[in-house]
């Protein structure tokens, strides 16, 4: 069984991680495999880096945690990237995607939902703010909660720290600090 942590990742922080690691120990899964978006079609039009900064960002988060792995095959695609696509392209193997109760929340809305339903099972990591019921309401199928310490991270509250010349130090591993600050990403233009 391979558990799967997709997302834009940008920047991938600390609650990231404990996803991961709170999926390998309730998961019965030996690796976690965090899958950054090629071109996330439902992140049209919101400023998403390029996905090199992203990839790398994220091989810097899970550096030397060898029970994380990173996958760049939807990096790599053409086109819009679309969850169910990469799932299939696993072939066979039986999968558990780990997503956030929001993104879960919105999975109806995905492309070709209810293959990627019967195909994976699904892992919710809890949300400030999304209720169990939201969430169970709207997915006919097998839902994992995990339990995880609430961490009221997001890509978007650091960008927004960034860009406002604000520290996400602590929020995001070292290297990934050190990445953003080299790369000067998320710093608005003056």
């Amino acid at each position: 069984m391979r558990a799967i942590l997709g997302g834009t990742f940008d920047p991938p922080h600390i609650a990231h991680l404990v996803a991961g690691e709170a999926a390998l120990g309730q998961l019965g899964v030996d690796t976690v495999t965090y899958v950054p978006a090629g071109r996330p079609w439902q992140k049209l039009g919101t400023g998403v880096s390029e996905a090199r900064h992203r990839l790398r960002m994220i091989e810097l988060a899970t550096e030397g945690i060898d029970y994380f792995t990173v996958d760049d095959r939807e990096v790599h695609r053409d086109g819009w990237t679309f969850t169910i696509d990469t799932i299939d392209s696993f072939g066979g193997e039986e999968i558990v995607m780990i997503i956030g109760a929001d993104s879960a929340k919105g999975l109806p809305t995905w492309n070709r939902a209810d293959e990627l339903i019967d195909r994976a099972r699904i892992a919710v990591v809890p949300r400030e703010g999304v209720k169990r019921e939201e969430v169970e309401g709207v997915i006919d199928g097998d839902i994992i909660w995990l339990d995880m310490p609430g961490l009221d991270v997001s890509g978007t509250m650091l960008r927004r720290r960034v860009s406002e010349g604000r520290s996400i130090r602590f929020l995001v591993p070292d290297p990934v600090l050190e990445y953003v600050n080299a790369n000067r990403l998320y710093v608005d233009p003056a």
